[in-house]
């Protein structure tokens, strides 16, 4: 995936689900393939903060859903867990 890619990924599904904010960071992945043979390759690590996480799921989902789509992918590592923020 190109830079300009990811953009429009970002601009186009990830932002219009989450316009109060999130943020993206640049890391290094890696994976192990069914072959056993483990696959460096760059990555993106977004982080969304919400208040009630049973209601966004579904936003999560079709980002998910439309990346693996959009990039060939397998799969999309993703975690949820409960956070202490303040505003």
């Amino acid at each position: 995936m190109s830079d300009g890619e990811w953009q429009s990924f970002l601009a186009d599904e990830v932002t219009p689900q989450f316009p109060s904010g999130l943020s993206v960071h640049d890391v290094a992945g890696q994976f192990r393939e069914p072959s056993g043979r483990i696959v460096r390759e760059r990555s993106k690590l977004v982080t969304i903060v919400v208040f009630d996480a049973p209601n966004h799921a579904s936003k999560v989902q079709q980002i998910v859903a439309t990346y693996n789509s959009r990039f060939g992918q397998d799969g999309v590592f993703r975690v949820e867990r409960p956070v202490c923020a303040g505003i």
